[in-house]
């Protein structure tokens, strides 16, 4: 009797389990993304610095305005679409550059911001000109100009 009962909350306890795992969100569903406080211009390039240099994924969408471009001046230079600039910040998710990084704000209003992002790597330096717009409330990056030394 006594291993009948055991057999019995086994069956139950995996039955509860499959169950909650039945429930739970699917991998891969994006119907409900994480959203970042973007109050501030702050904040706003904050998260920036993070995504760039963390592989912060989370709220990738949200930073950037619906029109925001990437110019990239190197050997040759690119310009790099919304979604081109999404698609690879999600695949670097988790990603952790070794980096030092300073921020200078070069330009401030109520709903514009210019900052200067200087990232230092292992044998070279790479500087991103942010402009920042705000956007209903929350700020966003709509542009990013950068360059390599």
């Amino acid at each position: 009797m006594n291993t009948l009962a055991k057999t019995f909350v086994a069956a139950a306890l995996i039955a509860v389990s499959t169950f909650s795992m039945a429930a739970g969100k699917p991998a891969g569903d994006n119907s409900k993304k994480t959203t970042v406080n973007l109050s501030t211009a702050d904040l706003a390039i904050d998260h920036y610095v993070a995504v760039m240099t963390k592989g912060q994924s989370a709220g990738v969408e949200q930073l950037f305005t619906s029109d925001f471009n990437q110019k990239v001046h190197a050997s040759k230079d690119k310009t790099n679409s919304r979604s081109e600039v999404i698609s690879f910040l999600k695949k670097q998710k988790g990603a952790q550059l070794n980096c030092k990084t300073s921020t200078t704000i070069e330009q401030e209003s109520d709903d514009y911001m210019l900052a200067k992002v200087t990232m230092q790597f292992d044998g070279f330096t790479k500087t991103d000109l942010v402009k920042l717009v705000n956007d209903g409330g929350n700020w966003k990056v709509s542009q990013s100009i950068n360059s390599y030394k």
